[in-house]
């Protein structure tokens, strides 16, 4: 279970992290993220989210994301070519954090994907943790009772967790104390595909299989229904 090891590695996990982010071998290029949405969703799949703030390091295994397609699709913030100060970073290079507040309370980070003028993002919904579990704890105000695989689960809680607003918006994931680095690869035989959560409004864009999930991690908002 993820709870066990994710509680009895805290520090072991933490050291092999921090090791990620100094050795350049773990780095990711521009042209990992340079890649239409739905392709670069799945390749995200088992990368490792690091941020790095004045409380400390937090960082989490990437297991759920969503694709968002741009102008063709009807739940992308980008539809029919839409571009507003908001999601002006879809518009820019890829590798980029797109951070925007929703619902008035909640943050959500996305990456950028694709190309410049070619407005894609992936959502992060969820993240195994990996450091930081007990900053992320005191960031969702929630003690030992919860179990460390809720902590990222849903793209709010990601951002609470990880010290993600605003802020973060149009950052290089690159470099710089937000970043994602190559972690290891999800096996495509266990990558689910679902329709992506809340985008009713999207009409038949709706029922497309656009988000994709570790089959294994019990850190996914949720699964497919059968």
């Amino acid at each position: 279970m993820l709870v066990n090891r994710a509680r009895g590695t805290d520090r072991r996990s933490s050291a092999a992290v921090r090791t990620r982010i100094t050795n350049t071998s773990h780095v990711l290029s521009r042209s990992f993220f340079a890649r239409d949405a739905v392709t670069l969703a799945k390749a995200l799949l088992g990368t490792i989210l690091v941020h790095e703030t004045s409380d400390d390091l937090t960082s989490g295994r990437i297991v759920e994301v969503e694709a968002y397609r741009g102008p063709e699709d009807r739940a992308a913030h980008s539809y029919g070519g839409r571009r507003t100060p908001r999601n002006e970073v879809m518009y820019g290079p890829p590798g980029h954090a797109y951070v925007y507040f929703v619902y008035g309370m909640h943050y959500c980070c996305n990456v950028v994907a694709a190309a410049v003028d070619v407005p894609e993002a992936i959502l992060i919904r969820a993240l195994e943790p990996l450091d930081g579990v007990d900053l992320m704890r005191a960031r969702r105000g929630v003690d030992e009772r919860t179990p460390v695989a809720a902590l990222a689960r849903g793209p709010a809680n990601l951002c609470r967790a990880m010290g993600i607003d605003r802020a973060a918006n149009g950052a290089d994931l690159l470099v710089g104390p937000l970043r994602v680095v190559r972690g290891r690869r999800v096996p495509p035989a266990r990558i689910a595909a679902a329709p992506r959560v809340g985008v009713d409004y999207a009409g038949p864009h709706a029922r497309r299989l656009w988000r994709f999930y570790d089959g294994a991690s019990d850190a996914v908002s949720a699964r497919r229904r059968r």
